[in-house]
């Protein structure tokens, strides 16, 4: 994502511009496979090697708060973060903690549908987000 798009999303929020924040979404962007903070980190030291730990943690937080990206928990707790935000399920490789992005309107479809008949008491839906857990099975030739 060019620089441009990525300072007009923090505009967007009402969020100042800075060097931290757009390093730390680019980094987001660029990383592609829900990256850990520490993936993060390491990835940005390159161009800004005394950025302070607790500095990415700090932006990382604000960002979530103003929706520009999002938290994603993996089966063994570890945190990862999305910076797609429209709406998906993530596919979690639980022999490599791999994430991936999954999309599927007709399940999405089957999800809302279910639930509009279950109708959970004083509980109102914003959104359905599916963890599909698995392992990764290679395919004999």
């Amino acid at each position: 994502m060019r620089t441009n798009k990525i300072r007009n999303k923090l505009v967007e929020k009402e969020l100042k511009v800075t060097p931290q924040r757009m390093a730390i979404l680019e980094a987001i962007i660029k990383l592609n496979n829900h990256p850990t903070a520490e993936n993060i980190i390491d990835y940005i030291r390159k161009n800004y090697p005394n950025i302070a730990t607790a500095t990415v943690y700090k932006v990382l937080d604000a960002l979530v708060a103003n929706e520009l990206i999002e938290k994603v928990k993996t089966e063994s707790d570890v945190m990862r973060y999305d910076a797609i935000m429209e709406s998906h399920h993530h596919i979690y490789y639980s022999d490599s903690d791999r994430i991936e992005d999954y999309s599927d309107n007709d399940l999405n479809e089957l999800l809302e549908k279910y639930f509009e008949k279950k109708k959970i008491p004083d509980f109102k839906i914003e959104d359905i987000k599916l963890q599909i857990i698995g392992r990764y099975i290679k395919h004999k030739k």
